[in-house]
């Protein structure tokens, strides 16, 4: 294990100084072609070796060849163009031989491992080509020698070995590449489903508030009105009040719930609120002094559960605005019809329409409030579409058009 960590170790340190990774290969690639130079085989099947005296001008080549490979990563090409030409000189005027050509077969490999695959067939070629034409025609040896065959197969072999590195260097880099989108892309998807998520709970939320302090603010001022001479009005409307209240902090409960951990026991286990109580969010608003009226032609239809809390958000905020804006005279209009395959939800109101008033500031999305906002992003978020605008003679529309069969983000019904 010790050893393991120091070879790892020197690893890393020769990664961060490459020049004195180059020098260190060099000195390696120079011991070697000493080594090669100074034993030669002698016997019939080279079994038995001898030491033999280099020219001075073959220690010279392997001393340029040796240097220049301190700067491969620099400059490979030009690397591999002294390389080669100490050994061509070489085997043009070594007897005996020594093997110079070593340099040129690892300046070889570098550029193939550093360029493409085009560049590599092409320097490669060239360097074979030269070299073993010139060890056959050129050389002391016959064009037959196994020396010369060898400056062939060892030039190929440095070529095809740094392709093949370059090669996996490629494949890891594209498979660490696409693990780092995927990363990004998790990363991404993860931040849209927080603020998608943030905006739904933002918009309940404020549907909750808007219609339960909208209900506590209108009986509020009904028992300040009528306190001191009906008492027993007033006594009536704080009970609305209360009871208002304490439907407030109910949903607000049942909402804030959802940001608890899935494993909280404490997490909310009542469904969320949908048409089914359409009758009982109209009688809170008839208590509030808003005549209300409810027709319904969808018996029968069961609803995903994200169209169903949809349908009854909006019923919910538009008559919490018609009871905001409308004027104290005002009556509404529900209506909720299954046609085709979508259903239509449809609030109306009949208050005042005069230019300037309060109908003109609530066709605004930006007007000083997000309930027609918030209302459009719930149905767009469901495929469907939200009308909203003044009604001709006065009075304010809101018409939703909602999808009975809702996808998922992977195109699946449900």
């Amino acid at each position: 294990m010790h050893t393991v960590s120091t070879l790892e170790r020197a690893r890393c340190g020769l990664r961060a100084h490459p020049l004195a990774a180059d020098a260190a290969l060099a000195a390696g690639v120079l011991a070697c072609m000493a080594a090669g130079s100074f034993a030669a085989p002698q016997g019939h099947h080279g079994l038995t070796w001898s030491i033999r005296t280099p020219a001075v001008l073959s220690l010279v080549l392997m001393l340029a060849g040796a240097a220049a490979l301190v700067f491969r990563r620099r400059a490979p090409r030009t690397v591999l163009a002294v390389t080669g030409t100490v050994s061509l000189v070489e085997c043009v005027t070594g007897d005996p031989r020594a093997p110079v050509a070593m340099s040129a077969v690892i300046a070889l490999f570098t550029v193939a491992a550093t360029t493409d695959r085009s560049t590599t067939w092409r320097l490669g070629l060239l360097t074979m080509t030269v070299l073993t034409a010139a060890a056959m025609l050129a050389g002391p040896l016959p064009w037959y020698a196994q020396e010369n065959l060898g400056v062939l197969a060892w030039t190929g072999i440095g070529a095809t070995a740094g392709d093949a590195v370059r090669s996996r260097r490629a494949v890891v880099q594209a498979i660490r590449d696409r693990a780092e989108r995927a990363e990004r892309t998790r990363e991404e998807e993860a931040r849209r489903r927080v603020a998608e998520e943030r905006l739904r709970i933002a918009r309940d939320l404020h549907d909750v508030v808007a219609h339960h302090i909208a209900l506590v603010n209108v009986q509020a001022g009904v028992a300040a009105h009528v306190m001191d001479k009906r008492p027993d009005q007033a006594k009536e409307a704080l009970a609305h009040v209360r009871e208002a209240s304490r439907s407030a902090l109910g949903e607000l409960r049942a909402t804030v719930g959802l940001l608890r951990q899935s494993g909280d026991p404490e997490a909310p286990t009542e469904p969320a609120p949908g048409l089914s109580r359409l009758e009982e969010l109209a009688d809170t608003f008839r208590s509030a002094g808003l005549p209300v009226s409810v027709a319904r032609a969808d018996q029968g239809t069961e609803l995903p559960a994200a169209v169903d809390l949809a349908a009854y958000r909006i019923v919910q905020e538009a008559l919490t605005n018609v009871r905001k804006h409308a004027g104290p005279e005002a009556g509404a209009e529900v209506s909720v019809v299954r046609v085709g395959p979508n259903v239509e939800v449809t609030v109306l109101d009949d208050g005042p329409g005069e230019p300037g008033g309060p109908e003109a500031g609530r066709a605004s999305e930006d007007g000083g409030g997000h309930g027609l906002l918030g209302m459009r992003e719930r149905v767009t978020a469901l495929g469907g579409t939200l009308t909203t605008g003044p009604r001709y003679g006065g009075g304010f529309r809101v018409h939703a058009i909602l999808p009975v069969k809702t996808t998922t983000a992977q195109g699946e019904p449900v």
